[in-house]
């Protein structure tokens, strides 16, 4: 019998902290929900859980073991990527532009074309979702501009000093990185221990990421939560990037 329970709109998530997995054949998978209810997000993300399903599939909640994660400190800067900032800094064409059009950039995740991927998991019920965590002040986006068009960038989470990343994008030669240098950049300036990658992939392996245990990262997570917000409105400039040069 299938023992990951199914969430109505008034239901609390189980916490991963204290309960191991519901069904053992599906690692990592706590919850299942017929929708993205009010309010459901910002719980699930401060227990460490977070929605990652198909539009074909119900709500599916996610706490993988092992979690990726980035210490900000520990962003992997490669040489042809300092070329690249320093490049950018001095192109007076191009910018970083925080919080300032959030749909904008969720929409360039979700149609981003990616390898071995057909699809996206950013579905139209995610979209609208992370929006409402946006306008509450919860969830934030970098983007990378040139000319004013939108070459690359990142939108994220952030409760406490507790910042996860969901998605970013490239049309153009290391527009994501540069839009993840600044985030990680801004994260060491404010405190941030760790940034939640969610899940292991070589590209963020080749950033810095690094797997922890579930558990490492939870209790981490619990500390992070407690401390003071970032304070809002975020902002920076790609002046930011003189951090890794």
């Amino acid at each position: 019998m299938n023992r990951i329970p199914w969430l109505g709109p008034n239901d609390a998530f189980p916490n991963p902290l204290l309960t191991s997995d519901p069904d053992a054949t599906v690692p990592g998978l706590f919850a299942v929900s017929e929708r993205i209810y009010p309010n459901q997000l910002q719980s699930a993300y401060q227990l460490g859980l977070f929605p990652w399903y198909s539009d074909n599939q119900p709500v599916l909640w996610w706490s993988p073991d092992p979690r990726m994660v980035l210490v900000p400190t520990e962003f992997k800067c490669s040489d042809s990527l300092k070329k690249s900032l320093r490049n950018f800094i001095a192109d007076n064409s191009k910018a970083i532009l925080v919080d300032q059009d959030f749909s904008a950039v969720v929409r360039a995740c979700a149609t981003s074309k990616r390898k071995d991927q057909d699809s996206t998991w950013i579905t139209h019920e995610i979209v609208d979702a992370y929006t409402a965590l946006f306008e509450a002040g919860k969830a934030h986006c970098i983007a990378v501009t040139d000319q004013d068009i939108l070459i690359g960038g990142l939108y994220c989470v952030c409760f406490g000093k507790a910042v996860f990343g969901e998605s970013m994008f490239s049309k153009q030669s290391d527009s994501s990185k540069i839009a993840l240098a600044a985030l990680c950049a801004f994260c060491a300036q404010n405190g941030v221990p760790i940034i939640d990658c969610q899940q292991e992939t070589a590209h963020l392996s080749s950033l810095g990421a690094s797997p922890i245990k579930r558990e490492t990262f939870l209790q981490s997570l619990q500390t992070s939560l407690n401390q003071t917000n970032i304070e809002l409105p975020w902002t920076f400039t790609k002046k930011i990037l003189q951090y890794w040069l």
